[in-house]
Order: structure tokens, then C-alpha cells, then sequence
């Protein structure tokens, strides 16, 4: 076991399953999005990884751009409380907008972030995330792309982090339970 993994406690989903379900997602994103350019906002910075990995399976034209949004701070459950710390640099009016996101939880801070982006007045908005929790869900957000669908418990690899850290793991992990007790992500 690498330094970088001494915290995961097991591997939810191997690096194979991610790779397999991302190159899934891009090809039904291509298909929708035919003959059409697409705008990728991708939430920082745990979408960076699985924006990446999207995009390079998109067979469609297309732009990236980020947001940095905060729900966590330095807690492992959302505060409710969001604030945009990072906004677009491109206009989105009358644009194809795909919002990237790592991980769907309560869905306040998606939510928070869709009503934003929709008084943009783009022509189409939709939801491309790689993690959801269902059971976690306090106010349903419409998600159109999903890649995995995982129980209760605070994941961490391919983007997603505890304090910054595990971020580069090539895998969806789970957080060692001694770490974090309780801990929801």
C-alpha cells in the first residue's frame, strides 16, 4: 500500500468500473449533444478529474469552464450554508450548459448553484455527476448523467478529498472509519 492510500479503508469502485462509466457517459453526453457545441462547468475542485477524463470522450465541440462553490469548509457534513468563491468567466446566455459535478449529496449546493446558472438564461442546463447518495438527498436536484449511484459513506479518490488529501487515488475509495468517525462523504 502507497503513502497516498494509507487512509482508504476499502476501494467502492475500481479504477477499471470508473473508466469503464465515464467512456459510457461521454458516448450517451455525444449522442444528446450532436450537432451541437457544449459548455462543460465543472464544479472545483473535485470535478476536475472526471471533467478531464469527460471531455476526453466527447465526440461533440466543446468549452470548458469552472465555479469554486463552499457548503463543507473544513467539516465532512455540508453547512448548508453556500457561497460562490470562484465564478464562470464566459457568458452562458443561449449556451448548452453542462454542470460536471464529483459528487451529488444533500443537493443544497446544486441546487444553490442551478437556480444561479439558470437566471443566466442559458438554452439548456443539465446535471453530469459522477457520485450520487441518494439516501442523503435533502432537496432533489434533476440529474441527468449519473456514474454511480453509492451508499451513505464518505468516499474519497479521483478527485474527492478528506482535508485535501486522496484526491489523486485512481479509484473511488472509502475513508478509513478511524479517521473520520461518522463521517457522511
Amino acid at each position: 500500500m502507497s503513502s497516498a492510500e494509507q487512509g482508504v479503508g476499502e476501494i467502492l469502485i475500481p479504477e477499471a468500473d470508473v473508466r469503464t462509466r465515464v467512456a459510457e457517459l461521454g458516448a450517451e453526453i455525444s449522442a444528446d449533444y450532436a450537432g451541437r457545441d457544449l459548455l462543460l462547468v465543472g464544479v472545483l475542485k473535485g470535478a476536475v478529474f472526471f471533467m478531464a477524463d469527460l471531455m476526453r470522450t466527447l465526440s461533440v465541440p466543446c468549452e470548458i469552464d469552472f465555479m469554486a462553490i463552499s457548503s463543507y469548509g473544513a467539516a465532512t457534513d455540508s453547512s448548508g450554508v453556500v457561497r460562490i468563491l470562484k465564478d464562470l468567466d464566459i457568458n452562458i446566455a443561449g449556451r448548452n450548459v453542462l454542470v460536471v459535478e464529483d459528487i451529488i449529496d444533500s443537493g443544497l449546493t446544486l441546487s444553490y448553484l442551478m437556480r444561479s446558472l439558470r437566471a443566466r438564461k442559458p438554452a439548456a442546463l443539465e446535471v453530469c455527476a459522477l457520485l450520487t447518495k441518494p439516501e442523503r438527498r435533502e432537496i432533489e436536484v434533476p440529474v441527468r448523467y449519473v456514474g454511480f449511484e453509492i451508499p451513505n459513506r464518505f468516499v474519497i479518490g479521483y478527485g474527492l478529498d478528506f482535508a485535501e488529501r486522496y484526491r489523486n487515488l485512481p479509484y473511488i475509495g472509502v475513508l478509513h472509519p478511524d479517521l473520520v468517525p461518522g463521517a457522511t462523504r
